[in-house]
């Protein structure tokens, strides 16, 4: 079987299953590490999982156990300069050469193994944050056959602020060289706006953009695989992910027949409290997507997959979504 063998402990996963299989990056240098959750018996779909900035897939544990139980096979790999890819502390928030286009090619290749063992059962990606931002610019370019894509904890950015953080990150980069990480940078990224009401480094778990419960912040904020600046060439891919994705043309690219889930909080400053989330909805709905879908849920943050309520309400409603198109 595809995830048998070299069985490794994911940090902070719930989860006693450890299958973990590896193949090389499309940066041709590093060795993609993945997970997956297998249920009892045949799948009736699968699960891709894309994480976000700064974290790993271990986070996904409790969620994926979830669907597991109902199911579902759930897959997903610790990106490029993440988790257990990483192969030291350096590495961590380096992509290399080909930015987000090897974050995205690697996306495919893990789809393209599973799908060669599984066959037709029906393929679900969901993206988080970061993740998101990679799974809207890899669905104009691989998204074809795609059962659905859920896309959770994303945003509207103004396509010229993008773009001026790439040309400043550009500018650092000449300075600095790639590897540089700048708390500067950083801070522009997530230092104004919404995120201003809320504690952005740790200190303060009740107040956390993450999430409401306390618990999961401080394991966040503890651990070696969370929680550090990302470098210019980080920073670099994420940026592009984030243009491509609002842009209309590539919108426009999609393919319309793929049913899309948006789901965010209402207190989740990535998605502007909601506001940037209806934004892409209606971006996308401009874009001809034939079953399209927004789910605000009230009073959560970014992270809704680690909410207060997901056992009552987020996991429920995935699931809902996930059978309703088998």
């Amino acid at each position: 079987m595809l995830f048998e063998g070299n069985a490794k402990k994911l940090e902070g996963s719930v989860s006693e299953l450890e299958h973990l299989y590896d193949f090389l990056s499309s940066d041709g240098e590093h060795t993609i590490y993945t997970c997956a959750w297998l249920p009892d018996g045949k799948p009736c779909g699968i699960v891709q999982i894309s994480t976000g900035m700064g974290e790993y897939l271990g986070r996904y544990g409790e969620f994926a156990d979830y669907l597991a139980g109902k199911g579902f096979l759930v897959v997903g790999m610790d990106h490029l300069g993440q988790g257990l890819t990483a192969r030291n502390r350096e590495e961590m928030g380096y992509f290399g050469k080909g930015h987000s286009d090897f974050l995205v090619k690697d996306m495919h290749t893990l789809r393209t193994q599973v799908q060669k063992e599984y066959g037709n059962v029906p393929y679900f990606m969901l993206g988080h944050s970061m993740g998101s931002y990679m799974l809207r610019k890899y669905l104009p370019q691989y998204g074809k056959g795609l059962s659905g894509a859920l896309i959770i904890g994303t945003g509207f950015v103004p396509p010229w602020i993008s773009r001026s953080g790439l040309l400043l990150g550009a500018c650092l980069t000449l300075l600095k060289g790639d590897h540089y990480r700048s708390p500067y940078l950083a801070k522009l990224a997530t230092g104004s706006g919404h995120y201003k009401q809320f504690c952005l480094d740790g200190s303060d778990p009740t107040r956390a953009w993450l999430t409401k419960d306390v618990e999961i912040v401080k394991s966040f904020y503890k651990s070696e695989l969370c929680n550090y600046i990302y470098t210019l060439n980080g920073y670099k891919g994420l940026f592009e992910a984030v243009l491509f994705s609002n842009l209309e043309a590539n919108n426009r690219s999609i393919d319309k027949d793929i049913p899309v889930l948006l789901a965010s909080g209402t207190e989740d400053p990535v998605g502007d409290m909601g506001d940037g989330v209806k934004k892409v909805y209606e971006m996308m709905k401009r874009a001809g997507i034939r079953d399209l879908k927004m789910r605000l849920f009230e009073g959560d943050r970014h992270e809704i997959l680690n909410e207060t309520d997901r056992h009552e309400t987020v996991y429920p409603e995935i699931l809902q979504w996930l059978k309703a198109h088998l």
